[in-house]
């Protein structure tokens, strides 16, 4: 009897995930892949799990990663000294070198290998192929005295090119990118990843995008989760402090996809386990969602 509970409970689940794999059949959801999510063959195999899933029951999953704990490691290893201004990081040309290696090579292989581990088809590339992320050097300025601050190699986007993804998409294939983007004489530039992963979204008019972080998603006053805001909720808690830190620059990267025509961001926890799957095709959802409007949203 105890067995035939659980299977019953099985059954349930599937049955709550129908209206969402129906309702998201052939549309396009956007992942930018990082952090803890990333911290061990067991995490990632759980992402790589989920991405196939997607796949398989008609979603098309694109993934943008990043990779920064990564390069430091090969930069410390390799001695080649890192330079921070006002906390920016500062690439130097040497260093760049270092991030196409890491980014484009040996993150962007591993993910990629998982995924087809799995039984996916996923394929490997960066914003230089086929000129998919075509950005120029970041204009960044001193927060003290509003003159420039360089920044070097470090870039911001101009376009993404989504005929490449397209074709991708088409032929069944999952892309996963690397963001490192491409200047006008074909010099590479260091892309903040949640940055490039909201240009993708909107490039290819994605019906979701996920930013997998360190934290249960969006918290209120009393650290209690917010399973959904609207665009105005989450503007005007940044205004007046109710979002903080580090979620800042990813709640304003989700209203950013938004603006472009996004229809959600789910922003969830990458430590637990199956956290996309258990985000897009349950009721409740594991994290926090922004739909666009002004009025109260109810997650559905």
């Amino acid at each position: 009897m105890a067995d035939m509970k659980e299977y019953i409970l099985k059954a349930e689940t599937l049955i709550e995930a129908l209206p969402y794999i129906r309702e998201f059949n052939g549309k396009t959801v956007v992942v930018k892949y990082g952090g803890a999510a990333m911290k061990d063959d067991a995490r990632m195999a759980s992402f790589a799990e989920d991405i196939v899933l997607l796949q398989y029951v008609g979603i098309r999953p694109v993934v943008v990663h990043g990779g920064g704990p990564q390069i430091d490691r090969m930069l410390e290893r390799l001695k080649i000294p890192t330079a921070r201004k006002e906390g920016l990081r500062v690439t130097s040309p040497e260093a760049m070198e270092v991030v196409e290696m890491v980014l484009g090579g040996t993150v962007n292989k591993r993910i990629t290998a998982f995924i087809n581990k799995f039984g996916g088809r996923a394929v490997g590339l960066s914003g230089k192929d086929g000129g998919l992320i075509r950005a120029r050097k970041i204009e960044a300025r001193s927060r003290a005295t509003g003159k420039p601050l360089d920044l070097g190699l470090v870039g911001e986007v101009l376009e993404v090119r989504p005929e490449i993804l397209r074709t991708l998409e088409g032929d069944g294939f999952v892309p996963v990118i690397a963001p490192i983007g491409v200047g006008g004489e074909g010099e590479a530039y260091n892309i903040n990843g949640d940055t490039a992963a909201a240009e993708v979204a909107a490039a290819v008019s994605a019906e979701k995008f996920i930013l997998l972080t360190d934290v249960p998603g969006v918290l209120d006053a009393g650290e209690r989760r917010i399973s959904t805001m609207t665009e105005e909720e989450a503007t005007a808690a940044i205004g007046s402090g109710g979002i903080t830190g580090g979620m800042i620059p990813k709640v304003e990267c989700g209203l950013a996809a938004l603006r472009k025509g996004v229809r959600k961001v789910h922003i969830i926890d990458g430590r637990i386990p199956h956290s996309v799957l258990l985000e897009i095709f349950t009721d409740a959802g594991v994290g926090t969602e922004i739909v666009q409007g002004t009025k109260g949203a109810v997650r559905i």
